[in-house]
């Protein structure tokens, strides 16, 4: 896996875990304070499209993950 693969699959993870923790309605709901978790990796997508720079890729690639295309 490529070091931007990696960053979305987290991403994608954080969100629906973030919501499964944070809507009323959720059979695993704990606070809806988790909602504030799925707005910064909103805000982090967002930032990382504009500037074209992740901290996340950046450890990766510090590790030896293959940087993506």
């Amino acid at each position: 896996m490529t070091s931007w693969q990696i960053v979305r699959l987290f991403a994608g993870t954080f969100i629906l875990l973030s919501l499964a923790l944070g809507i009323p309605g959720s059979p695993v709901f704990v606070s809806e304070w988790f909602l504030a978790f799925t707005a910064f990796v909103g805000a982090n997508l967002l930032q990382s499209g504009l500037t074209k720079w992740c901290l996340l890729e950046s450890i990766l690639r510090k590790l030896g993950v293959t940087p993506g295309c």
